[in-house]
């Protein structure tokens, strides 16, 4: 775990972290088959579980008080049924987010007192797309970094995209990229035999025709029965075993290689995220400047959030986000030298700083142990658009084609 690693003469101003919800029940079901008998109800003494949980559990009642955006105030904040509900979090999801909240607070208020005793909430920045999983994801987080929190001190705000665009969502060109990119999807994987008739196989066990099967996405269904060891699917014409789900799951991995080679996915990736990353880099500019602004910011989002976010800022290399991924934006200040200040970037514990576009090359060369802010700044206030042959996020997003 690299988190909060530094030299000496280097002082934490303050950190962003961007979370993948954790492990959900499936978005899709696979027509004509059991769903999968997973229990939601949150147990402490099943497993997965976690020596605060109980203690999580009896706090997320009391959270009238908290200050939530109109729709997420309307939300459960613990997943409670015994048949899962579709996309609902899991037990084992709010684990691996109370396991994260408790990783970070270790490290940012026990080490590096980020966070005094009798912090206030003009200190935090908390968001959360509407969806129960993220909100309650976010709150098992929060739950372990600041242990039985005031909740009068908690407030949540409601993002509306799944992008974090928030008013700056207006972007014609980067619908016309996605767009382009699903062809690119579409047209790679019909060109993949062995996962055509594996669809087909598929289709055949359950009964329905191929194109039905594909749009039910069952890789959803089939990787939440693997990761609770249910066993898949079967009916009166055979069952859908580990072979399906090795080819559709490789098939993923080819298709995530070409996506970096032809750019398209990257295009999109920089016009859908530059709002949230210029939000991320606008927080550190104030905050270097002297200037009030939040020390630690959580933005609680999906998979379609930090994989844009992690093409975006160049780690071609990174994962796919599993469930509970983090993403982790740190400023730092030379004590020594009070004006210079730094950027480090962590994935999933990870400091990946010098894999970033505007940190591969540059800092390589000197001696620097972090990233400079002013590099990461001229990447969102310039390069990024240089990228897409534009100057501005307007033109960039209002560009014709020719």
């Amino acid at each position: 775990m690299q988190h909060g690693h530094a030299p000496p003469n280097f002082r934490l101003l303050s950190v962003q972290v961007m979370i993948r919800h954790g492990d959900r029940y499936p978005l899709y079901a696979i027509p004509k088959t059991k769903r999968p008998d997973i229990d939601c109800v949150l147990e402490p003494d099943r497993k997965p579980s976690h020596p605060n949980l109980e203690d999580f559990i009896n706090h997320m009642t009391k959270g009238s008080e908290a200050q939530m955006d109109g729709t997420l105030s309307s939300l459960p904040r613990i997943p409670s049924h015994s048949l899962c509900e579709m996309g609902e979090l899991t037990q084992k999801g709010v684990v691996q987010h109370l396991l994260n909240g408790q990783i970070l607070r270790e490290i940012y208020l026990k080490k590096h007192k980020l966070l005094s005793n009798d912090w206030t909430a003009k200190q935090l920045y908390i968001e959360s797309t509407g969806k129960s999983r993220t909100l309650q994801s976010g709150l098992a987080f929060l739950y372990s970094f600041l242990p039985g929190f005031d909740w009068k001190k908690i407030s949540i705000r409601h993002q509306w995209s799944s992008i974090f665009c928030s008013s700056q969502c207006d972007c014609p060109m980067r619908n016309h990229y996605l767009e382009e990119e699903q062809r690119r999807q579409y047209g790679y994987r019909i060109k993949n035999a062995q996962l055509e008739k594996t669809y087909i196989n598929m289709a055949k066990v359950v009964g329905v025709p191929t194109r039905l099967l594909r749009a039910s996405n069952p890789i959803d269904s089939l990787l939440c029965h693997f990761c609770h060891n249910v066993t898949f699917p079967c009916t009166k014409n055979g069952c859908i075993d580990m072979e399906h789900f090795k080819v559709i799951k490789a098939h993923q991995i080819e298709d995530e290689r070409e996506r970096h080679e032809k750019k398209l996915y990257y295009k999109y990736a920089l016009l859908a995220v530059y709002p949230l990353i210029n939000q991320t880099v606008g927080r550190m500019q104030r905050i270097s400047e002297g200037k009030k602004a939040e020390v630690f910011a959580l933005y609680s989002a999906h998979d379609v959030t930090l994989s844009p976010v992690l093409s975006a800022i160049g780690l071609t290399e990174a994962r796919f986000p599993r469930f509970a991924a983090r993403l982790a934006f740190e400023l730092w200040q030379n004590t020594d030298k009070q004006k210079e200040h730094y950027v480090r970037i962590l994935y999933n514990g990870e400091d990946v700083t010098f894999q970033t576009t505007f940190c591969r090359e540059h800092e390589k060369r000197s001696n620097r142990p972090l990233c400079s802010l002013s590099k990461f700044v001229n990447f969102v206030k310039k390069e990024m658009f240089l990228a897409l042959n534009s100057t501005s996020y307007y033109d960039a997003c209002n560009s014709r084609l020719f």
